[in-house]
This record gives C-alpha cells, structure tokens and sequence, in this order.
C-alpha cells in the first residue's frame, strides 16, 4: 500500500517531520510518499494563506492521481480536502479530521491543543459536525520554529494546554498542528488524558478504507469532475477537472 503524506506549505522540515511520524504510525507493508506543493506560504497561519495553499496543494494531489492508494493531508487545517475528496481516485483523509473522530471514540468530548490562534480549528471542527463534542480549544503561545529550537520549552507548554483542555472537560485531547507531529507519543504518559496525533491517526484511517474498499461516489456533490475546462492550470490538475473519475 502505498499513502501520499501531502503537506500544504513550502517547509520540507515540517513534511520531514510529518513523514517520520507517519512510517511510524504506519503497518508493515506500508510506504509512506511525502510530498511538498511547488509553491504557496511558508506556513499556513491565515486564511489568505491556506486558501493559497490549496490550489498548490490540488496541484501536488494531481501529480499524483492512479500511483498512490490514499492521501493523508498533512497540514492541521485539513486544506482543501472536500475538493481533494471528490477529485482524488483514492481515499483522502485529513489529520485533524481523522484526529477528532478518534477522540470521540474515546470519551464523551474532546480538546484541541494547537499553536496560535484556535478560531480556523473551532470552524473546521464545526465543519466536521464535531462542535457539540469539543469541550475545548487551546492556543500555546508558541511557533513552530520554537518547536525546533526549543523543543522542551514548548512541550512544557503544550502539557500545560493538555491539562487546561483536561479541565474544561476534554476525555481526550488532540494535538493540532502539523509542526506537533511525534509529540504526543513523547508526552502521553505525562498526560491526565489520552493523547492524539492526527499524523497517526490519519494513517491508520486511511489504511482502514483502503482495506474497506468502498468504492467512489457516482453521483452527489462528491462525484467526479467530468468536462471541467480550465485557463492556467498545471496539465496534471487541468486534466483531472476534465476527468477524474
């Protein structure tokens, strides 16, 4: 089985450690391809960006259309992923959504513990119908590049948002953000609740409908693109708009 570990941003230190969390997570048999979009932002942080980052990220897709048996999107937005959804020939699954929905195996609610701003994640999770399950939202103040120069400082202050998520009500916990990938096996036992990595959890799912084989929607919102012409596009991309069935 081979899974397409397609990162949405330009920083092939943040796919790199997407890919090792991956081969991790990822059975015997399994081959991990990472992947980095041509072209985009650095890092996704606003909407501007991640609505850039998905064109390049439908054109990396695209590249890769009938060689890859899945697509797990590394980049904690799940960036384009309904579009990916119903272009891609193969399941497409995205780390915080395979992440939250793990969680709600878990306990009744779940938190999210991410860098930054939390507001993008509260509307994606709502997006997934997840809102009534997440008991929690918290933003570290902290960067990914503080992950990387300082990895223990900021692990200590992620422990401190996975105990706020623990009181506000979380029975799980999720680690959002792409740069948070492999933390959270470092850090589950000092965790009052279950730790999630959507990198892994991603990986899993995604195995999971592989094996499934439930077949491509045929028709509804999801079905594939038929006779969609273009201007500019990569002939890749182009070429899956006028047929990606």
């Amino acid at each position: 089985m081979r899974l397409l570990l397609a990162n949405a941003n330009t920083t092939e230190a943040i796919t790199e450690l997407c890919a090792a969390a991956a081969r991790e997570a990822a059975s015997a048999g399994t081959e991990i391809v990472p992947a980095t979009p041509r072209f985009g932002p650095a890092v996704i942080a606003t909407r501007a960006e991640n609505a850039i980052a998905g064109h390049a990220l439908l054109e990396l897709l695209a590249e890769h259309a009938g060689q890859v048996d899945a697509v797990v999107l590394a980049v904690s937005h799940d960036t384009a992923l309904e579009a990916a959804r119903q272009m891609m020939p193969c399941p497409v699954v995205g780390m915080t959504e395979a992440a939250c929905f793990t969680a709600c195996l878990l306990g009744g609610r779940f938190g999210l513990v991410t860098f930054g701003g939390v507001e993008t994640y509260r509307e994606r999770i709502a997006q997934h119908g997840l809102a009534g399950r997440c008991a929690s939202l918290v933003g570290v103040d902290a960067t990914p590049g503080d992950a990387v120069r300082d990895p223990a400082e900021v692990e200590r202050k992620v422990l401190a948002g996975i105990a706020q998520a623990a009181r506000e009500g979380a029975d799980a916990v999720v680690l959002g953000g792409a740069a948070l990938a492999g933390m959270a096996r470092r850090l589950r036992d000092a965790s009052p609740v279950p730790l999630l990595d959507g990198i892994a959890c991603a990986v899993k799912l995604a195995e999971a409908l592989v094996a499934l084989a439930p077949g491509r929607a045929r028709t509804g919102s999801f079905a594939a693109c038929e006779g969609r012409e273009s201007v500019g596009l990569s002939p890749a991309l182009a070429a899956l708009l006028r047929d990606s069935a």
